[in-house]
């Protein structure tokens, strides 16, 4: 892995937690390591203001279109379910897909994902209570309730905001396992994070879907 650049989106209405933990697990240099790290940076969704929830106002110093040059997409979370996404902005992460980046998404993250069409015949997840709403707006979509994070291979999915850093560390490890297998498997990750190990369950009937498509 050399300067594997995995680009976090910023939207007006941001989540914050979610893009917390994007920037927690990818944008912090790890020279402990030995290993190269990723390139990080954050674009905006869309020209105009962007509010974080709890009164924070970032600066995305990317714009749109740095994601064509994106190994890794992360969306982390949406301001609205129900609200479409920039078609300008679909428009490229279908062409990032096409060309074949990695696109994830944390919670709320999968409307947007659903919406650029990268979903259709694939098993994906999000937060329980919105669901239902994914597979009524979304049939193509096979929508897994019940996981905390779903690989679908190119795409991958999480359930609501914590299940997020599950999937986050699923994907740091899937992308870096080879250059650094030694750490991965000494738990390095959920030392460093402070986090109780892999969770291979939530509350039940929660389990994890490693690979979905």
């Amino acid at each position: 892995m050399k300067n594997h650049l995995v680009v976090a989106l910023a939207y007006d209405g941001l989540c914050t937690f979610e893009f917390g933990c994007t920037v927690e697990v990818f944008a912090l240099e790890r020279p402990e390591l030995g290993v190269d790290w990723y390139g990080f940076a954050v674009c905006a969704a869309a020209p105009g203001p962007i509010r974080a929830a709890g009164g924070i106002v970032v600066s995305a110093p990317y714009a749109p279109a740095l994601l064509e040059r994106a190994d890794t997409i992360v969306i982390p979370g949406w301001r609205n379910a129900d609200e479409a996404p920039p078609p300008a902005l679909l428009a490229l992460l279908r062409a990032a897909h096409a060309r074949g980046a990695r696109l994830c998404s944390i919670c709320s993250g999968v409307f947007v994902l659903a919406a650029a069409g990268v979903l259709d015949g694939l098993r994906a997840t999000t937060h329980w209570r919105y669901a239902d709403r994914l597979a009524r707006r979304y049939p193509a979509i096979h929508v897994l309730p019940d996981d905390l994070y779903v690989d679908a291979g190119q795409v991958i999915t999480s359930a609501g905001s914590a299940a997020g850093i599950d999937m986050l560390l699923h994907l740091c490890g899937a992308i870096t396992a080879r250059a650094s297998a030694t750490w991965w498997r000494s738990g390095w990750w959920w030392r460093r994070t402070a986090k109780a190990g892999r969770r291979s369950t939530c509350r039940a009937p929660w389990r994890t879907t490693r690979r979905g498509a």
